[in-house]
């Protein structure tokens, strides 16, 4: 029997006071959280790479809070750090040379960080490898691409459920997809960011998505949103009801397929993340956030 999971990106945001979090001068977000949503994404943890010789790890302490602040059926995606998946680091100033990031799959750095989040192994959802827009600078195709991954993947522990959400929308192609099912990948579909859409995507490939599979309902243009949200995400600004509706369609296909599925909202996509779930689960004919 397939399951669908909803939840946010991230989840500390005082102005969902109200939404879902009481009005208390203090609290402790992720386990208030906790009582109204199954899952939620970790994106905490991706932003680790700041040099040569700086890498910021998840610290332990903040790992055992997160597993001490909800139930044992809780689940976290989480995505894993850009120190793994950039193949250089962020350019400081427009057009410098490109700076070789020593890290890029890096198998010593993957399992630190993997024994790092051990406390969480049993309430672990997709580990989430998300990677930039790849030019010809930063790889040279593909297939160089698919062969360098799977070589990390080789030497990486089995046992975790790994997914990868790509930027280039020429990778997305049936050699790709099927690389994914041979190396038990499970895909991240963004919703945003340029990408095309994932229903064109999903149409086009919908028999090669097996297993389990991630919608991030991301946005377009974060800084367009963020100004006219003024940091206040207890609204919707940008509303998509046409768009969810079929959103939904697609979850009730994959669904119906016997292909599970974890639903990861952002505040950037329509404004608000919670008011969004509420009319995603209005749609389908539930009740609540």
């Amino acid at each position: 029997m397939s399951w669908l999971r909803i939840g946010t990106c991230s989840w500390k945001y005082n102005s969902w006071r109200g939404l879902i979090y009481p009005n208390k001068k203090s609290l402790n977000h992720l386990k208030e959280y906790a009582k109204v949503y199954d899952m939620v994404e970790v994106d905490q943890w991706f932003w680790s790479l700041f040099g040569n010789d700086k890498i910021n790890l998840p610290l332990p302490r903040v790992v055992h809070e997160y597993k001490l602040s909800v139930p044992e059926e809780f689940i976290f995606t989480i995505k894993m750090p850009n120190s793994l998946t950039l193949t250089h680091f962020y350019r400081k100033v427009t057009g410098e040379p490109l700076q070789v990031n020593p890290y890029f799959f890096s198998i010593k750095l993957l399992n630190q960080f993997l024994a790092t989040i051990e406390p969480l192994k049993n309430q672990m959802g997709s580990l989430m490898y998300q990677f930039e827009y790849l030019n010809k600078q930063k790889m040279a195709s593909q297939y160089e691409f698919q062969k360098k991954f799977e070589e990390f993947l080789k030497n990486s522990p089995a046992e975790y459920p790994y997914a990868i959400e790509i930027r280039n929308p020429n990778y997305l192609n049936k050699r790709f997809f099927n690389f994914l099912n041979q190396n038990n990948l499970q895909f991240v579909f963004l919703q945003g960011y340029y990408m095309p859409s994932i229903l064109d995507i999903y149409n086009k490939f919908r028999d090669q998505i097996l297993g389990t599979t991630v919608i991030r309902l991301h946005g377009g243009d974060r800084q367009e949103i963020e100004e006219k949200s003024g940091g206040q995400w207890d609204r919707i600004l940008e509303p998509k009801d046409r768009e969810l509706e079929q959103v939904v369609d697609m979850v009730r296909d994959l669904l119906a397929r016997e292909v599970n599925v974890f639903l990861n909202v952002n505040n950037h996509y329509e404004g608000s993340a919670p008011i969004t779930i509420r009319k995603l689960r209005e749609i389908m004919g539930q009740t609540g956030f």
